[in-house]
C-alpha cells in the first residue's frame, strides 16, 4: 500500500449565495484538513466569529455554496494497480470530480468516503474539485419531500447527517461548517488490501485475553484471488496466522493471550495496553515485492464490561460494570471541543481529559447532538482510563426512516462501531439524546401524524448492528431510557428505571430539587454560569459590558437564561447590580447548585449508580453549563466537581425528616476511624461537639447519625456544622447565605513568588464561605489550584497559584481576586 496525502495546496473559493461582494469571485488558500470559515479567517477575508456578534454578519455562509480545487501530480495506474481516492470525513453535502470525471456525490459528515479513481487519474497534473451543497438548503429540501419532523432548533437539523450542533444550539453558534474536514489521500495497492481491523476482545475465567481480529479484505479485482493470502495477527507476544479462502471478505485471526493484565477506569486500577499488529501478506512462496500487501495497528486493552439493568426493589438498575467489578460513575457530558473541529488537536484533547481527571472523573459522554471523535480522543481516554459513554450521532429530534436517511444511518453506524471497537475506554453504545424523551413528552406524536420519528433506529438497526459488530459492549436505546421498554410502557425518564435527565432544575425548579428523586444514574443535570472573567473579557467588548449588552446576550444561548440564572440565585445569592459581582455570583451559583446534585445523587450509592453533569467542556467563549470555558479555563464549577467527586466524601443530608452525614468511600481500602463533630459560631467559638465512628467499606455509602444537640443551633443566622476525618471535611450552615449574618470581610492574606508562580497564604477571621482565588484577572495564564474552600475562624489555608506571568504579588489579594460568599451578601444589605 502506497499512500499521498493531499493537504497541500487547495484553494477555496464560492460558487453560489449570497456573498459578500469582497469575498465573492475570489480563491483563497485553503488548509486541509479544514473548513470554509477558518480558510475566510486565516485570509482576513472575515472577522473572528466567536468575537462580539460577529456569528450574526456570517448568517450569509448558510446559503453558499463552496468548491474547493487541488492541482496535484501522480502517477498513472499501473497495470493491475487499484487507485482510490480516500476522503475520511466531507462537511457534508459534497460532490467529487477528478479531471472531469464525477466520482459520487456525499451527504454524511459522519462517514468516509472511497472512489476507485483508475479510470480518471491520469499521468502528470491531475485537478480534484469538490463542491459543497449548503447543508441548510439540502436539509429543507428533504423536509419538503419526506415531511416535517419535530425538533428543538430553528433549522431543521435532524433532514440531513451533519452534526446538529453545527446549527447552533443552547450553548453553540450557528455557523453551519463546510469543508474537507478530515485527511484526504491518493492510495495505490495490488491484489488486496486491509479494509478495517475488528478486534473482539474477552477475558475468560482464568485470566487469557482472547482476540477475535475480524480483518475486512478487499481485493483488486472482482472475484478476488485464490486461497494465496494469510493474514498474521499479533498481541501480547503471541502470533496467529490464518489463510483467507478465494474471494473472501474477511479473515478472522483469533490470539489467546495467557495471564492478561486487565485495563481498568480510572481509580480501580492500571490502564494496560497492548500493540495488536495485523498485516496482509502473499502466501509464502509469493514473488516480491506483493508478499507484504497491507498492515494495521490497533492498541487494545482486555477488560470486560456489561450494564446491569436488573429488576430490583426499587425498580430496574443500571450499573456499570468492567472486570465483573461495579463502577461509581463519576463523569461529565462531552461535546466537540471547538465548533470549528478541525482546530482540535491530540494536545488539547489530552489536557481536557486531564481536567476530567483532575475532577476526579471516570468517565466522559459523547453525546449525540456531536460528531463521533476522532481516534485520538479515544486514545487519550484509553491511556488515562476514562470510559467513554459513546451516543449515535442524533439528538433531540424525531428522525425520518426512510430513504436515503435510513441507509445513511445504517451505514454510520456500521463504520463508527468496527471502527471505534478496539478502545478498551468505550464502554456503552446509546441510541442517541432525548429522543424517546421526546416523543413520549414533547409534543411530537400530534405533529408526527403518524410519520415515521426513529423508532426503528434505536429498537431495531443500532441494536443489531451491535450486536454483529461489537457483541462484546451493551447497547441501550436512548438516554433517558428505561432499558428495554418501548414507547407505551414505561416511561423514558421515570426516576427508577434505566438513566435519567433532570432538567426541572435549571428550566423551572430550584436546585434544592435534586433532592426529590433518587435516580438510578443520572446522565444529564446541570446549570448555566458565565465563563471566566478573562475568556469573557476577551471576546466580548460592549461597554458597559452588562448581563443584557449586545455581545454578552449573543453569547448566551439558552431559552430566557439570564431569567433562570436570575431566579436560581433567589434564596440562595442576591441579584448583584455590579456587573463583577454579578459574574462572581452567578458562577458561584453554578457551582453551588450541581455540587448539591453531585452530592446527592453519591449519597444514594448503589442506587444511584452513576452521574454524568452537564457538561465539561464548551466549544467557543459563551455563558453555559460548562466546567470548562471555551478557553481551556476551569471556571468555580470545576472545583465544586472535583470537592463533590472526591474518592472520599463528607456530605450532610436529610434523611428521615433530620439531618444525617453520608460518607461516601470510593476506594478500594476500607474508611474506619472516627468523625469529629463541632458545632461552632462565625467567631470559632465551640458550641457543642462529638465524635462518632466512620465505618465504611470499599466502595460504599454509609449514614452517620448526627447528634441532635450539634444539628439544632441557638441562632442558625451565625453558627455552622463542621464535621471532618483526616482525609475530608464538611460544613454545614442552618440558613441560605441572606439569612447569615456573615462578617462581611473575614480574610487577610499575603502572596509570595514561588518557583512555579505565588502562594497565597489566606486568615480568616470570621467564617468565610466558598473562599477562592479568580487567578485570571490577573495573568491570562494564571490557574488556582484550589477554590470554593470553606474557612472557619482562625484557620489559614496556603493556595498555590500557577503562571508563567511576573505581576506584583498583592494583586492576588485584591477585593476582585480573592473573594468568597460573604462579600457578596454584605454588598446586597449595603445596597438595600
Amino acid at each position: 500500500m502506497k499512500r499521498q496525502t493531499l493537504h497541500e495546496d487547495w484553494l477555496l473559493s464560492t460558487t453560489a449565495g449570497p456573498v459578500p461582494e469582497e469575498i465573492a469571485g475570489r480563491s483563497v488558500p485553503a488548509q486541509v484538513p479544514g473548513s470554509a470559515h477558518t480558510d475566510l479567517l486565516a485570509a482576513g477575508l472575515i472577522g473572528d466569529p466567536y468575537l462580539d456578534t460577529a456569528e450574526t454578519g456570517l448568517a450569509w455562509a448558510h446559503r453558499t455554496a463552496w468548491r474547493y480545487t487541488l492541482t496535484f501530480d501522480a502517477a498513472a495506474p499501473q497495470p493491475g494497480e487499484r487507485v482510490d481516492l480516500a476522503f475520511d470525513g466531507l462537511d457534508t453535502v459534497a460532490t467529487v470530480h477528478l479531471n472531469g470525471h464525477r466520482l459520487g456525490s456525499t451527504a454524511n459528515m459522519h462517514r468516509a468516503y472511497r472512489f476507485d479513481v483508475r479510470e480518471a487519474l491520469r499521468g502528470g497534473a491531475n485537478e480534484l474539485t469538490v463542491d459543497f451543497f449548503p447543508a441548510l438548503d439540502y436539509a429543507e429540501q428533504e423536509r419538503e419531500r419526506l415531511g416535517h419532523r419535530p425538533h428543538t432548533n430553528a433549522h431543521p437539523y435532524n433532514m440531513v447527517r451533519k452534526m446538529a450542533c453545527s446549527f447552533g444550539w443552547d450553548w453553540g453558534p450557528d455557523l453551519q461548517t463546510a469543508g474537507i474536514f478530515k485527511p484526504v489521500r491518493l492510495e495505490r495497492w495490488k491484489r488486496a488490501r486491509i479494509t478495517g481491523v475488528r478486534p473482539l476482545i474477552t477475558v475468560d475465567e482464568h485470566g487469557t485475553g482472547r482476540v477475535e481480529a475480524h480483518v475486512g479484505i478487499e481485493h483488486a479485482e472482482s472475484g478476488g484471488t485464490g486461497a494465496d493470502l494469510v493474514v498474521t495477527a499479533r498481541a501480547g507476544g503471541v502470533e496467529t496466522r490464518v489463510g483467507v479462502p478465494a474471494g473472501a471478505s474477511e479473515a478472522v485471526a483469533v490470539v489467546e493471550v495467557p495471564d492478561a493484565r486487565l485495563w481498568w477506569p480510572a481509580g480501580y486500577g492500571d490502564q494496560p495496553l497492548y500493540d495488536l499488529d495485523v498485516t496482509l501478506s502473499a502466501a509464502p512462496g509469493a514473488a516480491e515485492p506483493e508478499a507484504g500487501l497491507d498492515a494495521a495497528h490497533r492498541r487494545i486493552g482486555f477488560r470486560t464490561v456489561t450494564v446491569d439493568t436488573s429488576p430490583d426493589e426499587f425498580g430496574e438498575r443500571f450499573v456499570v460494570t468492567v472486570n465483573g467489578r461495579l463502577v461509581a460513575v463519576k463523569g461529565a457530558n462531552w461535546i466537540p471541543d471547538d465548533h470549528f473541529l478541525t482546530r482540535i488537536t491530540r494536545e488539547r484533547l489530552q489536557r481536557r481529559v486531564d481536567q476530567a481527571l483532575g475532577a476526579h472523573m471516570n468517565m466522559l459522554r459523547v453525546w449525540g447532538g456531536g460528531v463521533y471523535e476522532t481516534e485520538d480522543f479515544y486514545d487519550v481516554c484509553d491511556e488515562r482510563g476514562v470510559l467513554v459513554w459513546q451516543d449515535f450521532a442524533l439528538a433531540c429530534a424525531a428522525y425520518p426512516e426512510e430513504e436515503p436517511l435510513a441507509a445513511e444511518f445504517e451505514a454510520e453506524a456500521r463504520e463508527n462501531v468496527a471502527r471505534l471497537c478496539s478502545h478498551p475506554s468505550l464502554a456503552v453504545w446509546n441510541g442517541g439524546n432525548e429522543n424517546l424523551w421526546g416523543f413520549a413528552d414533547w409534543g411530537w406524536q400530534q405533529e408526527l401524524d403518524g410519520r415515521t420519528w426513529g423508532e426503528h433506529y434505536y429498537y431495531e438497526l443500532f441494536p443489531r448492528v451491535v450486536a454483529e459488530l461489537d457483541p462484546t459492549r451493551p447497547y441501550v436505546e436512548g438516554s433517558p431510557c428505561s432499558p428495554g421498554h418501548r414507547p407505551g410502557g414505561v416511561h423514558p425518564n421515570d426516576p427508577d428505571h434505566g438513566c435519567r435527565h433532570e432538567w426541572d432544575v435549571w428550566n423551572q425548579s430550584d436546585y434544592t430539587h435534586y433532592r426529590t428523586t433518587v435516580p438510578r444514574f443520572c446522565a444529564e443535570f446541570g446549570f448555566q454560569g458565565p465563563p471566566t472573567w478573562r475568556t469573557l473579557t476577551t471576546w466580548i467588548h460592549d461597554s458597559p459590558l452588562t448581563p443584557t449588552s449586545p455581545a454578552f446576550l449573543l453569547h448566551q444561548k439558552a431559552n430566557d437564561g439570564n431569567g433562570k440564572l436570575h431566579r436560581g440565585l433567589e434564596g440562595h445569592l442576591p441579584v448583584p447590580e455590579d456587573f463583577a459581582d454579578w459574574h462572581w455570583a452567578t458562577q458561584l451559583n453554578q457551582a453551588r447548585a450541581v455540587a448539591f446534585g453531585v452530592e446527592h445523587f453519591r449519597s444514594w450509592w448503589p442506587r444511584t449508580s452513576g452521574t454524568l453533569v452537564w457538561q465539561l467542556n464548551d466549544c467557543w467563549p459563551v455563558t453555559s453549563w460548562a466546567a470548562v470555558d471555551g478557553d481551556e479555563r476551569p471556571k468555580p464549577l470545576y472545583y465544586a466537581l472535583r470537592h463533590a467527586y472526591a474518592p472520599r466524601l463528607l456530605t450532610f443530608q436529610p434523611r428521615d425528616g433530620g439531618l444525617a452525614l453520608v460518607a461516601v468511600n470510593d476506594t478500594d481500602e476500607d474508611w474506619s476511624g472516627h468523625v469529629h463533630l463541632q458545632r461552632q459560631d462565625f467567631a470559632g467559638e465551640a458550641l457543642d461537639a462529638a465524635r462518632i465512628e466512620l465505618a465504611a467499606g470499599a466502595r460504599s455509602a454509609v449514614r452517620l447519625e448526627v447528634p441532635g444537640s450539634l444539628s439544632t443551633p441557638a441562632d442558625p443566622s451565625k453558627e455552622l456544622l463542621v464535621a471532618a476525618t483526616d482525609d475530608a471535611r464538611t460544613v454545614h450552615t442552618f440558613g441560605e447565605d441572606p439569612e447569615l449574618a456573615y462578617d462581611p470581610d473575614p480574610l487577610s492574606a499575603v502572596a509570595t513568588a514561588v518557583p512555579e508562580g505565588y502562594r497565597v497564604d489566606v486568615r480568616a477571621r470570621g467564617f468565610a464561605r466558598d473562599v477562592a482565588i479568580l487567578a485570571d484577572r490577573v495573568a491570562p495564564d494564571a490557574v488556582v489550584d484550589d477554590m470554593l474552600v470553606p474557612m472557619t475562624a482562625g484557620e489559614t489555608r496556603s493556595f498555590t497559584v500557577r503562571t508563567g506571568a511576573r505581576i506584583a504579588p498583592e494583586e492576588l489579594t485584591g477585593p476582585l481576586v480573592l473573594r468568597c460568599a460573604n462579600g457578596l451578601v454584605a454588598h446586597a444589605a449595603g445596597a438595600a
